[in-house]
């Protein structure tokens, strides 16, 4: 049975399920279904959220998991008392900042969304949906609109690169698998041919992928060492084929990933506009 997954927010619910979707998406295998609960900004909604949690337990038979974005300290301190796991975004960061910045949280609600560029902030809502939709290869009929196509084996962090570049930067990034088959026959899928200005490559020492895979799906072929290196090795071999740009991200942490990929984005929008 699928595992219920509840994104809880004070505002639209949109960097919650953003975050959300971008953590589960690192665990192969794992499906589950999504309940969004925005604008809960009072303890009587909080209530009729928590009574469809528990019934989610009782009929489920197993413990939902909520993702929470939630400002308020009561709103928040109510669903901890749950007996289920909460993972809190808001939280997990605040406090730190709090002691760094030597400054007190304003804990105000839909900070992230005010703003005087309505615009930009529109826009960063349709590049993280952009994401979600586009995402490993599900849909490839929007790449005509996409300004970064990311392609790679398994695991090499492809889902959480797009989310990240649409969610902070408004970067439209969808991303294909390069499958076993693909790159044994040694072709660009033909799906991508058209869009060859837009592929980036990723990349990552074999050893770390295996550890990867290992914590989802262990003692199978998939996450053995032999595979990952020949894996690895045959999609830097069809990038450089190809002459498609491409990065280690060995050692690089998410942000560092997108501000490369970022250079190159503005890199080939200024040799277009020449």
């Amino acid at each position: 049975m699928k595992r219920t997954i509840f994104f809880l927010a004070d505002h639209t619910g949109i960097t919650v399920e953003a975050m959300g979707r971008s953590l589960l998406s690192q665990f192969d295998g794992f499906t589950y279904e999504t309940v969004h609960w925005p604008f809960i900004d009072s303890l009587d909604k909080a209530r009729r959220v928590a009574e469809r949690i528990n019934q989610t337990t009782i009929e489920s038979e197993q413990k939902p998991i909520v993702f929470t974005t939630l400002v308020d300290p009561q709103i928040r301190d109510y669903f901890k008392q749950l007996d289920v796991p909460v993972m809190d975004f808001f939280e997990t960061f605040t406090a730190r900042l709090e002691e760094e910045l030597q400054l007190p949280s304003s804990h105000a609600l839909g900070r992230f969304h005010t703003t005087d560029n309505n615009r930009a902030y529109d826009q960063r809502i349709h590049a993280v949906n952009f994401a979600l939709n586009n995402d490993d290869g599900a849909v490839t009929r929007n790449y005509t609109t996409a300004d970064l196509i990311l392609i790679g084996v398994s695991r090499v962090g492809k889902t959480p690169t797009c989310l990240f570049l649409g969610l902070q930067h408004s970067v439209l990034a969808a991303n294909y698998p390069l499958t076993e088959d693909d790159l044994e026959n040694d072709l660009l899928p033909n799906v991508l041919n058209s869009y060859r200005d837009k592929l980036y490559g990723l990349t990552i020492d074999p050893h770390q992928l295996q550890r990867i895979r290992q914590e989802r799906r262990p003692d199978r072929r998939y996450s053995s060492l032999e595979q990952c290196k020949m894996e690895i090795k045959l999609a830097e071999d069809l990038y450089k084929h190809y002459t498609i740009p491409y990065l280690d991200t060995t050692s690089m942490s998410i942000e560092e990933i997108s501000a490369r990929l970022l250079q190159h984005i503005n890199r080939a929008a200024k040799v277009t506009n020449e």
